[in-house]
């Protein structure tokens, strides 16, 4: 498709697009956009479309861009009808240091020790895996998994409130 194709075709079938748009979505700001998007990609392409395939390259990908906005706000909250509480509380929040020690206290005891031993005493890996009786694989593996486990359980709300 040329130059001077594609002009032309913005001058036939803008009108057109616009209205099946505009029918489609019932706003006209929306229906603007997606034309204006439509065209965007149909000169993009120039190179790849033919010009007598110009009308329906347009239609087409004017409808799959209406439906694609259609998903993106059908993900969104309509902050209108959603009601404050659904996203407030009144409660206080708990010391997260009460909360730390609640989910250090939940890891099982091999995890709970080495965990305790790396980051609140200081010891190396060696060190550990000496003391525990376990290599220095095993105990980062612990770490890493206590560690893991209490990223999860601080990231929920539910237990820092």
């Amino acid at each position: 498709m040329t130059t001077e194709e594609y002009n032309q075709c913005v001058d036939e079938q803008s009108d057109a697009v616009y209205r099946f748009m505009l029918k489609n979505t019932r706003n006209e700001e929306l229906a603007r956009d997606i034309v204006q998007e439509s065209f965007a990609k149909l000169w993009e392409k120039r190179t790849d479309i033919d010009g007598k395939k110009a009308k329906s390259y347009l239609f087409s990908t004017a409808y799959h861009q209406m439906i694609d906005v259609y998903r993106k706000e059908s993900r969104k909250d309509d902050f209108e009808i959603v009601s404050e509480q659904d996203y407030s509380h009144d409660d206080q929040y708990s010391d997260l240091s009460e909360v730390l020690n609640q989910a250090v206290n939940q890891l099982p005891d091999i995890q709970r020790s080495v965990l305790m031993l790396r980051d609140y005493e200081g010891y190396s890996y060696q060190e550990i895996g000496e003391i525990t009786n376990l290599n220095e694989s095993q105990v980062k593996v612990y770490i890493y998994r206590a560690r893991l486990f209490l990223k999860k359980y601080i990231g929920s709300m539910e237990n820092v409130i």
